[in-house]
């Protein structure tokens, strides 16, 4: 997955959520994503600090989404940190 195309899926989630008072960091192949919850959930290319910073892989991104990838087995055998 392009992480523009990401980013773009990001942003609509994000508008559509009530900002929640914190900063969320995407790390997907080396690339950040910063959704900034204190400022309507602004989302940008960012890699500043954030309160909490998953990071994965765009090919388990993938997988994740199509459902061929249990998101706690993600995180269980380190395919999500």
């Amino acid at each position: 997955m392009d992480i523009n195309t990401v980013m773009e899926e990001l942003q609509k989630q994000a508008s559509n959520a009530a900002p929640f008072g914190a900063k969320l960091k995407f790390v997907i192949d080396d690339k950040a994503i910063l959704i900034d919850g204190h400022n309507g959930n602004a989302v940008s290319f960012d890699d500043g600090e954030a309160d909490c910073t998953i990071t994965t892989t765009s090919e388990s991104l993938m997988k994740m989404k199509s459902g061929d990838l249990n998101p706690m087995m993600a995180v269980m055998t380190g395919k999500v940190k």
